[in-house]
């Protein structure tokens, strides 16, 4: 009887703990469909949240907090707009919209954005994220937007972005990073081997960017120069800025010619001034002035001049100086795959204004391009460079020479030839007119040196024997002899400093 009592107590006890089991399962799955409806949201409701007009559906300011559930799958404009839409989770839409190619979700407060968020709107092609909190962007968010065109992402808080988060977006034309705190210039978007093929617009202004890769944006094409704004940002001033801004400005680029005024920069120093970038050249740096130069080029040689519009996809011709039509006929001239024009060999008369005219969708350009043929090869001016240089060191050695003949003192030591002999004597064949600076004749023909003069001067004439031998010619020691008496000493000091040469001249 215990032991059957004991059975049925046992019995109880599994089918109460059964039961208990059960009641934990059915309560926790209720918070679990609790917990999930608070993500869902409400049935869509199209005659008091929302206003369905065939393929749109607008439920802009109406406070929500979820996406509404029920989205019609031809769904072809959605607008969330302005409500406290806080996080945008993969479950939004458990439904695909294959239709859907406008999604606005701008001024919501965004935080939050799954990796999956978009994996049912694939064929979206304007997405509107901005005035939100958005703080980063990782590497796959935007990944199954095959199909996107336009993204609006100014006015968050987006201080981080992956260098892959837009990498999957190979039809973007037009982002907007405006109003953000980016400290890096996503130069990967716009570089040649890495930007997107279709994007034509970055806008960047407005953030925390202090450094520009001013060598790579000045190498980008006209196009995509047109339509990259980075105005009102905190870049250090310097010329190389100052050089790049003063050239977009001249080409009328909208991204610096619009924004005149708001391309400003800071002035090195304590004070963090911040001034326009186009003055740098009249007070602050005294930076250079930008002018647009022509092209000069050598005769027989070969120029390529580019049409650089700030359209890209126009139709282009060019038109030859004096208005000449670009023929066949014409060899010298010859347009380019790539729309550009290529002259050569060049001659004198290929100088002139080239015109390119591009024709597009939107608007025409006109672009003048002035050459400057050089009257001189290549070649030749080398050789005339090297003429040049030729002449002037043979200049300069010759310089040097006639100053060592002029200032260079001759050997006094007691070695030299001829040192101590006797400058007048009777016996030899040749008298000597001797000058000194320290010298003086006796009436005996004897010299007399006085203190430390220099070593004396000699010029040497052949005696003539007799009167009748001198044929009416003077007498070169009796002549030079008048001379020394009417001279004074200080006359023949000056003469004597004059005659710098030891080479005896025979007559």
């Amino acid at each position: 009887m215990v032991d059957s009592l004991r059975m049925s107590s046992s019995a109880a006890d599994a089918v109460l703990s059964r039961r208990y089991v059960s009641v934990v399962l059915v309560v926790l799955q209720l918070l679990t469909l609790r917990g999930g409806a608070q993500y869902i949201g409400a049935p869509l409701d199209c005659r008091t949240t929302c206003v369905c007009a065939s393929n749109i559906v607008s439920c802009s300011q109406m406070n929500l907090t979820n996406v509404p559930s029920g989205l019609p799958h031809y769904t072809a404009v959605l607008d969330l707009s302005y409500n406290a839409i806080t996080r945008l989770r993969a479950e939004w839409t458990p439904v695909t919209l294959s239709r859907l190619n406008t999604l606005l979700l701008n001024n919501n407060g965004l935080t939050f954005l799954s990796s999956e968020a978009f994996v049912h709107v694939t064929k979206v092609r304007h997405l509107d994220l901005s005035s939100n909190c958005i703080r980063l962007l990782d590497e796959f968010i935007f990944e199954p937007l095959e199909h996107l065109e336009v993204l609006l992402l100014y006015n968050n808080c987006i201080s981080q972005i992956d260098r892959s988060a837009f990498s999957s977006l190979v039809k973007l034309q037009k982002l907007y990073l405006s109003y953000n705190q980016i400290s890096r210039f996503p130069l990967e978007l716009v570089k040649e081997r890495s930007r997107l093929e279709t994007l034509h617009l970055l806008d960047v202004s407005s953030n925390r960017i202090k450094v520009l890769p001013l060598q790579e944006l000045q190498a980008l094409p006209a196009w995509l120069k047109n339509d990259l704004y980075f105005h009102n940002n905190s870049l250090p001033c310097s010329c190389d800025l100052y050089d790049m801004v003063a050239r977009w400005y001249l080409k009328e680029l909208n991204s610096v010619a619009d924004f005149k005024g708001s391309h400003t920069c800071v002035l090195p120093g304590q004070q963090k001034e911040r001034v326009t970038i186009l003055d740098l050249d009249k007070v602050h740096l005294n930076c250079s002035e930008v002018r647009v130069l022509t092209e000069g080029a050598f005769l027989e040689q070969f120029l390529v001049l580019d049409c650089d519009t700030k359209q890209r996809v126009v139709q282009k011709s060019w038109v030859l100086p004096g208005n000449t039509s670009l023929s066949a006929a014409n060899k010298t001239a010859v347009m380019r795959h790539d729309s550009s024009l290529q002259i050569g060999p060049l001659r004198a008369e290929d100088s002139g204004v080239y015109t390119c005219y591009a024709t597009g969708d939107a608007y025409n350009e006109t672009l003048y391009v002035t050459v400057v043929v050089f009257n001189s090869t290549m070649s030749g001016g080398l050789e005339n460079l090297k003429t040049a240089y030729t002449t002037l060191v043979a200049c300069l050695v010759s310089l040097v020479m006639i100053l060592i003949y002029l200032y260079l003192t001759p050997c006094r030591c007691p070695c030299c030839p001829g040192y101590g002999l006797e400058k007048n004597d009777p016996g030899d064949s040749f008298h000597s007119s001797t000058v000194s600076i320290n010298q003086t004749h006796n009436e005996g023909g004897q010299e007399v040196q006085e203190g430390r003069g220099f070593p004396y001067r000699h010029v040497g004439f052949q005696e003539i024997k007799d009167q009748s031998e001198q044929n009416g010619r003077l007498n070169p020691i009796g002549e030079e002899d008048e001379e020394a008496q009417g001279d004074s000493r200080e006359r023949r000091r000056s003469d004597a400093e004059s005659v710098c040469s030891d080479t005896p001249m025979v007559v």
